[in-house]
């Protein structure tokens, strides 16, 4: 291949694709959004299975590193009805077969991996046009241009790339996660750290619930889950830390035990609201010369565990299947296409009942299932 590859979008899947490109010695360019790798917080924490983020992160040869980051013992899950009772537990075993790493800390060991230039930082899409003969120009909100005849859309849930080539737009599912923090939790919220314990804790009943996660530093991230229209996102007050906190703890409703609220009222940052969005089920677009999707781009799904993971993967497969036919794009792409497309599908489709299981009107009764499933067939993926 004797052009260079454009990606939009420096996100895990982008730079896992620039990433197993280079290692197979061929050049992409990233064209990035944000104004740097700092610009914002990069989401929480991930467990990365075994069966495919774990693959990819071979591919890229960043194993050492990313065994660097892991936070350990953070595997176990707590489940627990609101009032308190625990349903069940998930032991840490040991095996590392989803360990869980920040976002930002994988983040930043892909990053680190590419060499100084690839990543041009502050460079957010306004329109890609075609300009002939298999060329594309992409126009940057900085009044920069560039052309390309190689390009990779994997710029996550509002991608420009996909709208290029697809109609589809990411539907609101009906359910806001809204987030806090709890820090130096060891010290100054035991009974939180206590109550979370080393990993994840999951307190639902139909339509709401409370999520706990333990993080590496000594954190506790907090996320109420609520079945709310999305007017109430936008009509939501979310700057008073403590009034808004408190709102949202009674939004829960009653029979909510004392120390699950305390998780959410205790928050020390301002909470911010995060609306969960999909894809149609079965999303799918119209080839263009040399144009491919990847990662969220490609097929958001609600958060089941598996988005960061099926990112990894897309990047690592595409930049695989590219260096097996670096001089001929359209059949590495077809190629790629016509595994990742099924595969997709399958794990949209999973990903759907997989959170309205855990999110949806059933609970807690799915987390009881849930345990049973896990105690029969020792099956631990989230």
């Amino acid at each position: 291949m004797n052009r260079s590859m454009t990606i939009i979008g420096a996100g895990l899947a982008g730079l896992t694709l620039a990433r197993v490109l280079h290692v197979h010695g061929i050049p992409s360019t990233i064209y990035e959004a944000e104004a740097s790798p700092m610009a914002r917080t990069q989401g929480g924490q991930l467990d990365i299975h075994d069966f495919n983020g774990q693959v990819a992160l071979e591919d890229c040869r960043l194993v050492d590193e990313f065994r660097s980051i892991i936070n350990m013992g953070a595997e176990a899950m707590r489940f627990l009805s609101p009032d308190g009772e625990v349903v069940g537990e998930l032991p840490d075993d040991g095996e590392l077969s989803n360990p869980e790493v920040l976002r930002g800390e994988l983040r930043r060991i892909l990053i680190d991996s590419l060499p100084d230039g690839t990543i041009h930082w502050g460079r957010k899409v306004d329109s890609i046009d075609a300009t002939g003969g298999g060329a594309y120009r992409i126009a940057f909100t900085d009044g920069s241009t560039v052309e390309t005849d190689v390009l990779v859309g994997a710029d996550g849930a509002w991608s420009r790339v996909r709208t290029f080539l697809s109609g589809a737009t990411p539907e609101y599912l009906g359910t806001v996660w809204v987030e806090t923090f709890l820090h130096d939790v060891d010290k100054r919220h035991r009974r939180s750290a206590e109550l979370v314990g080393r990993g994840a804790m999951l307190a639902m009943e139909p339509g709401r619930g409370i999520f706990g996660h333990r993080e590496a530093n000594d954190v506790i991230h907090t996320y109420v889950v609520l079945k709310k229209p999305l007017d109430w996102v936008h009509s939501t007050d979310f700057s008073n830390r403590e009034q808004a906190l408190t709102g949202i703890a009674t939004e829960l409703g009653d029979g909510w035990a004392p120390e699950l609220l305390e998780l959410v009222t205790s928050g020390e940052t301002t909470p911010v609201a995060r609306p969960i969005w999909g894809l149609p089920l079965g999303h799918t677009w119209d080839r263009a010369p040399g144009v491919m999707l990847i990662g969220d781009a490609a097929h958001l799904t609600p958060p089941d565990g598996d988005g960061a993971n099926w990112a990894l993967y897309d990047g690592a497969q595409l930049g695989k299947a590219v260096a097996a036919s670096p001089d001929d794009i359209e059949s590495a792409f077809s190629d790629f296409a016509a595994e990742m497309l099924p595969r997709s599908a399958a794990s949209t489709q999973e990903g759907y009942q997989s959170f309205e299981q855990t999110f949806g009107y059933n609970a807690p009764e799915n987390l009881r299932n849930m345990m049973d499933r896990v105690t029969t067939d020792g099956h631990r993926r989230r």
